[in-house]
């Protein structure tokens, strides 16, 4: 077995068109087809059904991708490894984050990295809490900001660089909006923008309500902060995000407030797998985020 047949396989099922895979690999159709044909007669089974000038994976040639992905991204890091042995200051960092880290967090961390290391690359990824959790221990990065970390994955290596309040947002025409704090209680006649189910920032502020004694009335919806912060702009209704994504300004025509009870945080940190270790130019970044969120905690 061959790593170029895995390759054109992977394709070709990915594709589901021989010619089509051929054209995106710059190589001769008939190539293709003698190499899968070839892997199939090392195996002994049919990977793929022919239908046409179309191919469908067969049961078992579904099975055999899978695994054959795995060992791709195996392979992968494992020559990412040697090359950036060899010179660790010239890899590329794969790297997630979320919605809530990218105005503020993110860049911050990001430059400051570059001054010292401007010969190290980044392809980072925006995803959900749960995609970015997935994705790291699938390979398809190499380690995500998130928040809160989480605590009871045993795949995950999650690292805290900081805690941070969730505060209230509220229009400027709000009657609360002039107090300097409130309970959160205080807003349990109020309609909520929320992100929509399943996000954690959502989950976040249904949890801090029912622990403040009520279910929040959820009107409006928003699927990135922008949208959030606008609609509570307009007196939609009330919100609650983290400190974090306010950075030195609020939205116009809202207020943010403290929220005295119940105190509502959530822990912000670097998640990393367990089943590999960090390449050279991963590991140097890793170390510069945590000693430098480190040396910003001292100054708070």
């Amino acid at each position: 077995m061959e790593l170029r047949q895995l390759r054109y396989f992977i394709e070709v099922a990915k594709k589901e068109h021989f010619s089509e895979a051929a054209a995106h690999l710059h190589v001769a159709q008939s190539a293709i087809s003698r190499q899968i044909s070839n892997l199939e007669s090392e195996l002994g089974v049919e990977l793929f059904e022919r239908e046409g000038r179309n191919v469908k994976l067969t049961s078992i040639g579904k099975i055999f991708l899978s695994e054959a992905e795995v060992a791709m991204k195996a392979i992968e890091h494992a020559k990412k490894q040697i090359d950036e042995y060899l010179d660790p200051e010239r890899g590329t960092i794969k790297i997630g984050f979320p919605t809530s880290l990218a105005s503020h967090l993110l860049p911050t961390v990001l430059s400051a990295f570059k001054q010292k290391h401007p010969n190290v690359a980044f392809h980072l990824r925006q995803g959900s809490y749960s995609f970015l959790i997935d994705a790291v221990k699938k390979r398809e990065i190499d380690l995500a900001f998130l928040g809160p970390v989480p605590t009871d994955d045993p795949d995950i290596e999650g690292h805290i660089l900081f805690t941070e309040n969730i505060s209230a947002l509220l229009p400027i025409n709000h009657p609360l909006a002039e107090r300097q704090s409130i309970r959160l209680r205080d807003l349990r006649k109020d309609q909520f923008v929320l992100f929509p189910k399943g996000f954690i920032l959502e989950q976040i502020a249904i949890d801090a309500c029912k622990q403040a004694g009520f279910q929040p009335n959820v009107s409006s919806e928003g699927e990135d902060l922008d949208a959030i912060k606008g609609l509570v702009s307009a007196g939609i209704g009330v919100t609650l995000l983290p400190e974090s994504t306010f950075h030195e300004t609020t939205p116009r025509f809202t207020k943010k407030v403290a929220i005295e009870t119940p105190i509502v945080r959530r822990t912000v940190g670097i998640i990393i797998p367990t089943n590999r270790d960090l390449a050279p130019s991963e590991k140097v970044f890793f170390q510069f985020a945590t000693e430098f969120f480190s040396l910003l905690e001292q100054y708070r």
